[in-house]
C-alpha cells in the first residue's frame, strides 16, 4: 500500500491522476497503475517508478473523465504487473484501487473461486473487485453492490471503485485516511491531501465507515456503521452543501 487517487468530473481524468500520483512520490513504491472510463474501461500498469513504468505506454489511450490510480508497495504478492493495481472483476465491469490489508481475503477468495471467479494476481486487493462484481451479477446496483461488498471486508483499508455501467466512483474507508476534494468541475478522492493542493483547497475528510458515491454532478456520503441508518450528506457541483434525509435504500 502507498497512495490512491480518483477523479470524476468535466475534465480529462488522466492528467489529474498522473499529477496526483507524482505529488505522492515521497513515499516508496514499486509499481503504478491507472484505470479510466470513456466508452470502455481501460487499464495501464507497470513496475517501477512512474516515469519508467509508463515510459513505453501510450497514455493518450486512457481517455475519459472518470479514473482511478495507485502507487503500490508490495505487502501481499511479489512485485509484478499482475499484482499492480487497479484490479478488475472477471467481466471487466469494475476496477478498484486499495490501500491497506484485507484480513479475510483468503476465505473470500476461496468462496468466489468456488462460484467460478478467476483470479489473476496474488494480492489481497483483487478480491474486492470480484466481490463487487459478484454482487452486480446478483442484480444489485453499483452503489448497493459496493455497500454490501465493503461490509464483508475485514481489516483496515481505504479504497476506490469505478463502474463501467454506473459511471460512478465509490469510495470507502476503515481506519486509513481518505479525503475528498471539491475541485473546479469535479471531485477528487485521495489517500493523501498533498495530492489535492494543485486542484483545490476545499477538502472533506471522509469519516470512518463512510461510503461516498460520486457522479459528475454530485457526491453523496453514507454512513455504513452497523445498526445505524444511512446518514446521507450531499455536495452538488455548485458546492452549496445540501443535507438530505437519511436514505436506507441507496
Amino acid at each position: 500500500m502507498v497512495g490512491i487517487i480518483g477523479y470524476i468530473g468535466k475534465k480529462n481524468a488522466m492528467p489529474i491522476l498522473l499529477q496526483g500520483l507524482k505529488s505522492l512520490e515521497k513515499s516508496d513504491y514499486d509499481s503504478v497503475g491507472f484505470a479510466t472510463l470513456s466508452d470502455s474501461l481501460k487499464i495501464c500498469k507497470g513496475v517501477g517508478k512512474i516515469e519508467s513504468a509508463v515510459r513505453d505506454r501510450d497514455l493518450t489511450n486512457l481517455e475519459g473523465n472518470i479514473g482511478i490510480a495507485h502507487t503500490r508497495r508490495a505487502t501481499h504478492g511479489q512485485i509484478c504487473i499482475a499484482n499492480a493495481h487497479p484490479h478488475i472483476d472477471c467481466k471487466k465491469r469494475v476496477a478498484i484501487v486499495h490501500n491497506g490489508i484485507i484480513e479475510n481475503h483468503e476465505e473470500l477468495k476461496e468462496r468466489l473461486i468456488g462460484q467460478g471467479h478467476i483470479f489473476t494476481s496474488t494480492t489481497d486487493s483483487e478480491v474486492i473487485a470480484h466481490l463487487i462484481g459478484d454482487k452486480l451479477e446478483a442484480g444489485n446496483s453499483f452503489e448497493v453492490a459496493c455497500k454490501d461488498a465493503f461490509q464483508e471486508l475485514a481489516g483496515c483499508y481505504a479504497l476506490l471503485a469505478i463502474s463501467k455501467d454506473a459511471r460512478r466512483v465509490a469510495a470507502f474507508r476503515k481506519d486509513l485516511p481518505l479525503a475528498l476534494g471539491l475541485a473546479d468541475g469535479g471531485f477528487i478522492f485521495t489517500s493523501n491531501v498533498s495530492a489535492l493542493q494543485e486542484w483545490t483547497g476545499k477538502i472533506i475528510y471522509v469519516k470512518n465507515y463512510n461510503m461516498a458515491v460520486a457522479c459528475r454532478k454530485e457526491v453523496v456520503i453514507h454512513s455504513l456503521m452497523q445498526d445505524t441508518e444511512f446518514d446521507c450528506a450531499g455536495y452538488a457541483m455548485g458546492w452549496e452543501e445540501d443535507i438530505r434525509p437519511a436514505n436506507k435504500n441507496i
